[in-house]
C-alpha cells in the first residue's frame, strides 16, 4: 500500500490562480476525522518483540497519537489473507510473529487489545484488511493450513510473483465475506477498512491471468468492465454483510489518489498518472454514490505543486466527488513535511512545510471531513517535527468525528449523576449513562468541556473541549484547581452528541 507512482510523461502545469489562495476556514474545527494508518506488513519490530513488549509499544504509539489529537486508528489486521488476531479461518500473520502461521507465545489477541486501548482513549478502531493479496513476494508461501491448499483453484499468481485470490470467482468473494462476517461478529470494531490493492498494480505488458474465470463468468462483457464489476460485487456484498450484522459499523476505502485523468474521461482530474479505474479496476466514486461505502480516503501523497499529480488539483477533484458520504484526505507525512509551502498566505511561520497549507485548504472545502496520516509511525516518531506542530498548532484541541447521519441521526440520552469527587485520591468528574437496549443509542464515548466559572458557553468551539474518553470518569487536570465550570455530553456509535449535563 501507499506507493508513490512515477509517471511516464509531463503534460500539465498547475491550475492557474489556485496556488496562492486558501479560503478562510476554522482553524480548529470541532468536528474532524483525524486518523492514522498503522500497518504491520513490512514492519520488523513486531516479530522482534514478545507479547508484553508489543503491548507496551502499542500503548506508547497510541499515547503519542492521542497527543497529536488523532481520534481514529486504522490498524492492519489482514495484510495478506492472514490474521493479526485470533482466527479459525486464516493463519497467524508472519508480520506479527516472524513465521507464517505461528501464534504469539503466549497467545494474545492484538485486535482486541487495540480495540480496548483506543476505546479507552475515546478513539475509534478501524480494522484494515487487504481483500485479495495472499503473498508479498516470489519467495513467500501461504502458511500451513491456509485455504489456498484446500482450494488452489481460487488463486492466481501474477507476474509480480505474488499470489492473489481470483476476484472473478464467487468463491473468492464468499470467503472474503466470511472472514469479514467473523470479524464483525466477534469484535467491537468501529469500521472495516480496505486500501488501494484490488486487482494488483499492473506489471508493464503483462495481463492478469484470469482467462479461465473470464471464460466462465465474463462472456459477453468487455474484460475491463467485467473486472470492475467483480470488485463492485465484493464491495456491495461486504456492505450488505455489515448492514446485516452490525449496521453501525462503517465501511471505508482508501483508493489510489487518481480515479481517471481528464484526457481519458471528461469527469476525470487534470492529472497524468496511473488511474485506479483502469489499472486496479476500482470505480471508487461509484461505491459512495451507490451508498455501499461510508467514507473515502483517497491517497493524496503528492506535493501541492506536483506537475503530473498536483495535490492541489486532486483535493478539489475529490471534494467535488464525495457523493454525500464522508471524505478524508490521506496524506503522506514524509511528503508533507519534506516540501516547502508554495505560497505566502498567512500560514504557520514556525512550520514552513506544506502541513499548515494542506490542512487549512481541506478545512475550507465543503465536502471534506478530515485527514488520515500515512503512516502513523511517522507521527509518533515526530518526523521533521510533525507531532509537535500538530499538537501545538493545527490539531491542538480534540475533535469529534463528524456524525454518520445516514446510518443514525438520533442523539443519545444525556448523562446523569454528574459529580466532582475524589477517586483513588484524585479529583475526578464522574457520571452515569442511561441504559438502552438499542445499540445505536448506546453512549460509547463522552466529551468533557471546561469553561470559566459562571460562563455556561455554547459547545461549538473546540477550544473548550478538555478531552474525549471512553470512560465514565475523568481525572481533572491540576487536581481540578481553578474556578471552572464543566459540561459532559454523550456520543453514540455514529457520533451523534447528546445535550450537556453541567457541573
Amino acid at each position: 500500500m501507499k506507493r508513490l507512482i512515477i509517471f511516464a510523461t509531463l503534460v500539465m502545469a498547475l491550475m492557474g490562480g489556485m496556488t496562492a489562495q486558501v479560503a478562510p476556514s476554522k482553524a480548529q474545527p470541532k468536528h474532524e476525522f483525524r486518523g492514522a494508518w498503522m500497518h504491520i506488513i513490512g514492519q520488523k519490530q513486531y516479530a522482534q518483540m514478545n507479547p508484553e513488549q508489543t503491548r507496551q509499544y502499542l500503548i506508547e504509539q497510541l499515547d503519542l497519537l492521542q497527543q497529536a489529537n488523532c481520534n481514529a486508528v486504522i490498524w492492519q489486521i489482514r495484510p495478506q489473507a492472514d490474521a493479526a488476531y485470533v482466527s479459525n479461518l486464516e493463519p497467524w500473520s508472519r508480520w506479527l510473529t516472524g513465521e507464517p502461521g505461528k501464534a504469539p507465545d503466549p497467545v494474545w489477541d492484538p485486535l482486541q487489545f487495540m480495540i480496548d486501548q483506543t476505546h479507552k482513549r475515546g478513539m475509534e478502531l478501524h480494522a484494515w484488511i487487504n481483500p485479495y493479496r495472499v503473498t508479498s513476494s516470489e519467495d513467500d508461501k501461504p502458511a500451513p493450513g491456509h485455504i489456498y491448499y484446500e482450494h488452489p483453484e481460487w488463486f492466481l499468481k501474477y507476474a509480480d510473483g505474488k499470489l492473489y485470490f481470483d476476484p472473478g470467482l464467487p468463491e473468492s468473494r464468499d470467503f472474503i465475506n466470511l472472514v469479514v462476517k467473523d470479524i464483525l461478529e466477534r469484535y467491537d470494531i468501529d469500521a472495516l477498512h480496505m486500501d488501494d490493492y484490488f486487482y494488483p498494480y499492473p506489471v508493464t505488458g503483462v495481463d492478469f491471468p484470469d482467462t479461465t474465470s473470464y471464460n466462465q463468468y465474463g462472456i459477453g462483457w468487455d474484460k475491463n468492465d467485467w473486472r470492475r464489476h467483480n470488485v463492485d460485487l465484493l464491495i456491495e456484498q461486504l456492505h450488505g454483510t455489515i448492514q446485516q450484522v452490525k449496521p453501525w459499523v462503517r465501511f471505508g476505502i482508501s483508493p489510489f489518489g487518481i480515479w481517471r485523468n481528464k484526457a481519458n474521461d471528461p469527469d476525470g482530474s487534470d492529472t497524468d498518472g496511473l488511474q485506479c479505474y483502469d489499472a486496479l479496476y476500482a470505480d471508487c466514486p461509484k461505491w459512495t454514490a451507490m451508498g455501499w461505502v461510508d467514507y473515502m480516503v483517497p491517497q493524496l501523497y503528492w506535493e501541492l505543486e506536483h506537475k503530473r499529480a498536483s495535490d492541489l488539483v486532486l483535493m478539489h477533484w475529490w471534494n467535488d466527488h464525495a457523493n454525500g458520504r464522508h471524505m478524508y484526505y490521506g496524506q503522506a507525512v514524509h511528503n508533507v513535511m519534506s516540501h516547502q509551502d508554495i505560497a505566502d498566505d498567512g500560514g504557520d511561520p514556525a512550520n514552513p512545510t506544506q502541513l499548515d497549507h494542506k490542512l487549512r485548504l481541506q478545512r475550507s472545502m465543503a465536502h471534506v471531513h478530515g485527514v488520515t496520516w500515512w503512516p502513523g509511525y511517522t507521527i509518533t516518531s515526530n518526523f521533521n517535527g510533525v507531532l509537535d506542530s500538530l499538537a501545538n498548532n493545527q490539531m491542538s484541541h480534540p475533535a469529534l468525528i463528524p456524525a454518520y447521519t445516514w446510518l443514525d441521526s438520533k442523539e443519545p440520552h444525556h448523562v446523569h449523576d454528574l459529580k466532582i469527587k475524589k477517586v483513588a485520591g484524585k479529583k475526578c468528574l464522574t457520571w452515569r449513562a442511561h441504559d438502552t437496549d438499542d445499540p445505536m443509542q448506546q453512549a460509547v464515548r463522552y466529551v468533557i468541556y471546561r469553561y470559566p466559572k459562571g460562563q455556561k458557553g455554547h459547545l461549538d468551539d473546540a477550544v473548550h473541549i478538555l478531552a474525549i474518553t471512553g470512560e465514565t470518569s475523568f481525572v481533572l487536570p491540576d487536581g481540578g484547581k481553578g474556578n471552572w465550570h464543566y459540561a459532559v455530553t454523550a456520543l453514540d456509535r455514529c457520533w451523534n452528541e447528546s445535550d450537556p449535563a453541567w457541573k
